[in-house]
């Protein structure tokens, strides 16, 4: 088990089940790939070893991105927000960062954007 360093666990503030949403981006172009959960083990892991580690919700376990597809987020920044309740994570993305296979987990479903009608235009 690694410690989180008590400051950075002080400032957190999780959701009823000890998690906090991690938004993780491509460093270098700004791009959204994924939203992962991380608890204060998920976040240490993260820290001191270099590669993204996440709490898997549906598994009940950690997850560090990439061991068994390959995929892997090399991390190269990681900050949290003014409220301490949201994390970012700027990552180098080896391969897709979705587990669909997809470079994103945002690619599939666009659901507005410049490629899509506003409101005004459906009426």
């Amino acid at each position: 088990m690694t410690t989180l360093d008590p400051a950075i666990a002080g400032r957190l503030k999780r959701n009823p089940d000890g998690l906090v949403p991690a938004v993780v981006q491509q460093h270098d172009t700004g791009e959204v790939l994924m939203l992962g959960w991380m608890d204060d083990e998920a976040l240490a892991r993260t820290l001191t070893t270099g590669r993204a580690t996440y709490w898997s919700r549906s598994r009940q376990e950690y997850w560090l991105k990439g061991e068994t597809s390959g995929h892997v987020q090399w991390v190269k920044e990681v900050r949290l927000d003014c409220d301490g309740d949201t994390i970012l994570v700027k990552v180098d993305q080896v391969g897709a960062a979705c587990h669909t296979g997809d470079r994103t987990c945002f690619d599939a479903d666009l659901l507005s954007g410049a490629d899509r009608p506003g409101p005004d235009a459906r009426g």
